[in-house]
């Protein structure tokens, strides 16, 4: 199994090739610029592996919620990559790829809340428990709201197993001081090409594959027609 992964949602731009069960990554936070240089990323993690767009299995992208114009990015390269490889795509959730770094950061920690900064005051979150597979399952539709209408499911009570991640926490100060108390901890960290890779293993061992076209974002927001607050 091969497959090429990438990110541009956030300023995290990351390719990442998974071989097998063997990672060759690249990132790099950069406030502008990841179409200058999310090509040259992808092109470094397959030549490292001796790897060929066609020869791979599938391509995984980080299809949002992220930046207007940095989601778009990776859904329109992956939609280019795929058809000059004439190989299908898999759509990952870049909270669920946040929620992913801390679970395999970390052994202790079974449930995620995660909380992305999503500019105009507002957040992208979702709530992710460690599946049997040891990767990150939502437990609820993300959502997009201010900071004080984040929640976390009725029945999660507060433990030494529950964490936050995301740049929401920084981003927003009182978000932080209102959840800290039940979270066990909080991580400031960007999704990356790698964790989206391995979250898309499951779906192409289950067939749900799809055709390059179905390389779509997922902004969450409604007025995307507006994209100046949070683009990169």
């Amino acid at each position: 199994m091969k497959i090429l992964a990438l990110d541009t949602a956030t300023e995290n731009c990351s390719a990442a090739l998974l071989v097998d069960g063997q990672l060759t990554a690249r990132e790099q936070l950069l406030a502008r610029g990841h179409a200058a240089n999310i090509l040259g990323m992808i092109d470094e993690v397959l030549a490292e592996a001796g790897a060929s767009l066609a020869g791979l299995t599938a391509i995984a992208f980080g299809r949002g919620p992220g930046a207007f114009t940095g989601v778009r990015l990776a859904a329109s390269v992956t939609q280019g990559l795929a058809h000059g490889g004439g190989v299908p795509v898999v759509p990952v959730s870049d909270l669920a790829a946040v929620a992913q770094r801390v679970l395999a950061d970390d052994a202790t920690a079974q449930r995620v809340l995660v909380c992305n900064d999503a500019r105009m005051r507002e957040v992208y979150w979702g709530c992710f428990t460690r599946s049997a597979q040891d990767l990150a399952a939502p437990v609820a539709d993300e959502r997009v709201s201010e900071p004080g209408h984040v929640t976390v499911p009725a029945d999660w009570a507060s433990g030494p197993d529950l964490r936050g991640a995301g740049t929401g926490f920084a981003a927003y100060p009182q978000l932080r001081s209102t959840l800290s108390a039940r979270l066990g901890s909080i991580r400031d960290v960007h999704p990356r090409a790698a964790e989206i890779a391995l979250l898309a293993v499951p779906e192409v061992i289950a067939g749900r594959l799809h055709s390059p076209e179905e390389a779509l974002p997922v902004y969450l927001r409604d007025d995307v027609v507006h994209p100046g607050a949070g683009s990169h």
